[in-house]
C-alpha cells in the first residue's frame, strides 16, 4: 500500500528523464500511426502534448502507459528500455493514466472512488471487511494534499463538478504511487471556470515533484502550465521545444497547420474572399515544413 506520509514518491533527484522516448514508432497492421516520435518527461515539469483530430495523441497514451507495445524505436524508463505489456506494469514502474472518462462510479462516494478496485479491508479472511473509516482519512488527507476541499466525502461524486471530478482522480492516481501522471484532455468537456481549476491542480502536482504528460488540443491552456510541448500532426513530430524557445503564438500556428498553410500562402492569396495577411511565413515556423508537390492543392 502507498506510503501517504510523504508529499512526493520516488522521484529521480538526478535531473535525469523519468520517461523518455526516442525516434518511438507505432504500426497496426500496414496502418502506420506512430513514426519518429521523441518524449521526454522529467520530475517537477510538464510536458505538454498537442495536436488535432488523428494527430497520434491517443496511440501515444496507448505506448506510453502500457496499453500497446510499440514496434520501432527505444522506450526508457528511468534510464532502461522497456516493452510494457500492461498498464498494470506501468503503474508499477510509476506511470499512472487519468482518463477522459476517468473511471469512476457516479453513485458512489467520493472516498469509494478514491480507492476503488484497491480497497482496504480489516480482518482476515473470510469475514474481511471494508476499514471505511481508514479509507475516509486518507482520501481526506491525500485530496486536502493537492489542495482539493470537500465539504462531504460521502456525497456520491457524480455531484461534483466536472473540475473537481478530475481532481479527485489525479489525487487517486499521486496516491497509489504515480511519478508520471498521464492526462488525457482534462479540460476538453470543462468550461472556462472548471478548466481554470484542472490547470491549478496540474501546477500543484508539478510541484510535488511528478512529471507531468498533459495531453490537449489546446494551445492556451498547454502554454499556462506547460515546460515543454510535444506537438504531433498526422502521426509524426511537428513540433519539440523548450518553452524558452517558443511562444504561444508559434505554438498555436504548429498547432493549427501553419506550416502547411505557410507552404500554401501563395495559393491561398489566390482565392477570392481569403485573408492570408496573418498566416506565418515558411522562416518564421522553427519545424520543417512538409515537401508538397507541384500542382498539389488544400
Amino acid at each position: 500500500m502507498p506510503n501517504n506520509s510523504q508529499p512526493t514518491v520516488g522521484h529521480r533527484e538526478d535531473g535525469q528523464p523519468i520517461v523518455e522516448m526516442n525516434g518511438v514508432g507505432k504500426l497496426y497492421g500496414n496502418i502506420r500511426a506512430l513514426s519518429g516520435i521523441d518524449l521526454t518527461v522529467t520530475a517537477g515539469k510538464v510536458t505538454c502534448v498537442l495536436g488535432d483530430n488523428g494527430a497520434g495523441k491517443s496511440t501515444l497514451i496507448k505506448v506510453v502507459s502500457g496499453l500497446h507495445r510499440h514496434d520501432e524505436g527505444e522506450y526508457l524508463i528511468d534510464g532502461k528500455a522497456v516493452h510494457l505489456d500492461s498498464p498494470r506494469e506501468a503503474l508499477d514502474r510509476g506511470i499512472g493514466t487519468v482518463y477522459q472518462d476517468l473511471a469512476v462510479v457516479p453513485l458512489m462516494p467520493v472516498w469509494r472512488n478514491f480507492f476503488l478496485g484497491s480497497e482496504m479491508t480489516r480482518q482476515r479472511w473470510p469475514v474481511r471487511r471494508l476499514d471505511i473509516e481508514r479509507m475516509k482519512k486518507i482520501a481526506d488527507e491525500e485530496l486536502c494534499a493537492m489542495g482539493i476541499e470537500l465539504n462531504d466525502l460521502d456525497q456520491p461524486i457524480g455531484t461534483l463538478s466536472g473540475g473537481q471530478r478530475q481532481c479527485v482522480a489525479i489525487a487517486r492516481a499521486v496516491y497509489f504511487g504515480a511519478r508520471v501522471l498521464i492526462l488525457d484532455e482534462p479540460t476538453a468537456a470543462l468550461g472556462v471556470k472548471q478548466s481554470g481549476v484542472v490547470l491549478k491542480y496540474i501546477a500543484a502536482a508539478r510541484d510535488r515533484g511528478l512529471g507531468v504528460i498533459f495531453i490537449t488540443h489546446n494551445p492556451h491552456h498547454a502554454y499556462m502550465v506547460g515546460d515543454r510541448f510535444t506537438v504531433l500532426r498526422l502521426g509524426a513530430l511537428e513540433l519539440d521545444a523548450d518553452r524558452s524557445e517558443v511562444s504561444l503564438e508559434e505554438l498555436t500556428n504548429h498547432m493549427a497547420g501553419g506550416a502547411e498553410l505557410a507552404a500554401l500562402k501563395h495559393e491561398l492569396a489566390q482565392v477570392r474572399g481569403v485573408e492570408t495577411e496573418g498566416l506565418p511565413e515558411a522562416s518564421e515556423l522553427s519545424a520543417p515544413l512538409p515537401q508538397l508537390e507541384k500542382g498539389s492543392h488544400a
